[in-house]
C-alpha cells in the first residue's frame, strides 16, 4: 500500500512538472502577452488591439517592435489581411 501511494505521488509530481514547464514556454500567454502589451500601449482601443495582436502573434509567432510600424520585422504579421483586404494585425 505504501509503495502504491509513493508511486502515485511520484507520477503526480512528474506530470505536474511537465504541465508547468510546457505552459511556461508557450508563446501564447507569456511571449505574446508581453509583446502585444508593448505594441498596443498607445492604442486608442486597447482591448481590440490586444485581441487582434494576440491572434496574429499566435499564428505568426512574432510581433514587430515598438507601438507602430516596423512590420518588416515580421512578414507573416505584416501580410495578414481581414476579409475586406485591410491589415488584420495592429
Amino acid at each position: 500500500m505504501k509503495v502504491l501511494f509513493a508511486t502515485l505521488l511520484l507520477v503526480t509530481l512528474v506530470l505536474t512538472s511537465l504541465i508547468h514547464s510546457t505552459m511556461a514556454h508557450s508563446p501564447g500567454e507569456g511571449y505574446c502577452g508581453k509583446k502585444c502589451a508593448v505594441r498596443c500601449s498607445k492604442a486608442g482601443v486597447k482591448d481590440r488591439c490586444l485581441k487582434y495582436c494576440g491572434i496574429c502573434c499566435n499564428e505568426c509567432k512574432c510581433v514587430p517592435s515598438g507601438t507602430y510600424g516596423n512590420k518588416h520585422e515580421c512578414p507573416c504579421y505584416r501580410d495578414k489581411k481581414n476579409s475586406k483586404g485591410h491589415p488584420k494585425c495592429p
